[in-house]
């Protein structure tokens, strides 16, 4: 069976899955007898072209890469061209949304209402935008189970290391008492430079000369992206529904070279961590920069690597660490749902 495909947004990360399905096409078709055809395209900036019969995907990838509007794809008698994103969702033959637009963690739209269109209409998403996760992941689980949609979004957490997929099935059965990570890579990068000499501000500005920091930091480094990710990992994998507001979160911009140097005197790192931990009084949550222990996994994580520790109480502590961030990296996370979709159909089907 093909999975007709829309993608909702279009930049480096919707364009990466695209790479990664045209290269392992074969691969993918003979493991898991996976087949894809793109119908469907819509961003904000670059335009929107629909063929129920199919588009090239060369043709895309290139218009893309020539930052040309997509308008100008060579289409036939069925394309369609100028469609917004919710009729892109709603209209179109599309059965599976590839939902890649700028991630807004305060409102969580227009992300929360594409994801709400598309289960409406019975048909399944996969996003990397923390957004929707973050703040609406009861209503539109919910909603997604409601209308048989598939809902995955691996690479909200730490793109393609699969931080959500590993408790949720190879760690069934445990009780995580506690999840403790570096899910952050700027500010880890940036602590990681301070200890070698630099400044704060010189361990940011090469933060961004690298590609790690944005023009704008302050998601990063006041520690909001790591809350974001502290949020979806205690609604998802703890099962509470904690919002933002609930986590206490401090950041790094109060951090000295002194204060490394310092705990490194004592024989631990200074790294910004996210906790979520189970109580007696329930799960509590918290993003600070922390003193951690050299035997503490976190503590050897240096540079832009992302790192997740699960305390459980049959398997003990299970470590995980890869790339937190990445064009193939975050591409990649989405592929990872896009097996798992069809992996759950498959299983359906055979019932």
């Amino acid at each position: 069976m093909t999975v007709k495909i829309a993608f909702v947004g279009f930049g480096g990360v919707g364009q990466g899955l695209l790479r990664i399905l045209q290269e392992r096409k074969e691969k993918l078709q003979k493991e898991e007898g996976l087949d894809t055809q793109v119908v469907a395209v819509s961003d904000l900036m670059k335009g929107s072209v629909y063929d129920p019969e199919g588009l090239d995907p060369e043709e895309l990838l290139r218009l893309a890469s020539e930052k040309r509007p997509l308008d100008e794809y060579n289409g036939r008698s069925t394309t369609v061209k100028g469609l917004d994103s919710l009729e892109t969702i709603r209209d179109t033959n599309a059965d599976m949304i590839v939902e890649v637009t700028f991630t807004d963690v305060k409102t969580g739209q227009p992300a929360i209402d594409h994801c709400r269109a598309a289960f409406e209409k019975g048909k399944s998403v996969i996003t990397t935008n923390k957004g929707p996760v973050a703040i609406a992941y009861q209503e539109l689980q919910e909603l997604a189970d409601k209308n048989g949609a598939f809902w995955g979004f691996e690479g909200t957490v730490m793109s393609g290391t699969p931080a959500l997929r590993l408790p949720q099935e190879t760690l069934r059965g445990n009780t995580i008492r506690e999840i403790s990570g570096i899910l952050n890579g700027t500010t880890n990068y940036m602590l990681t430079e301070m200890e070698k000499g630099l400044s704060y501000d010189g361990a940011l500005t090469k933060a961004k000369e690298q590609g790690f920091a944005e023009a704008d930091p302050t998601s990063d480094v006041e520690g909001y992206d790591a809350r974001y990710k502290a949020v979806i990992l205690a609604n998802v994998i703890m099962g509470v529904p904690l919002k933002a507001e609930d986590v206490a979160c401090t950041g790094i911009t109060e951090i000295t070279q002194e204060k490394l140097q310092e705990a490194i005197s004592e024989g631990k790192r200074l790294r910004l961590t996210a906790k979520i931990t189970r109580t007696e009084s329930g799960v509590k949550a918290a993003v600070s920069p922390e003193k951690l222990a050299q035997d503490n996994p976190l503590a050897g994580v240096q540079g832009a690597t992302n790192a997740i520790l699960y305390d459980c109480d049959l398997a003990g502590p299970i470590f995980l660490t890869g790339a937190g961030a990445g064009l193939t990296e975050t591409g990649f996370s989405l592929l990872i749902d896009l097996i798992h979709s069809e992996r759950r159909k498959a299983a359906v089907r055979q019932t």
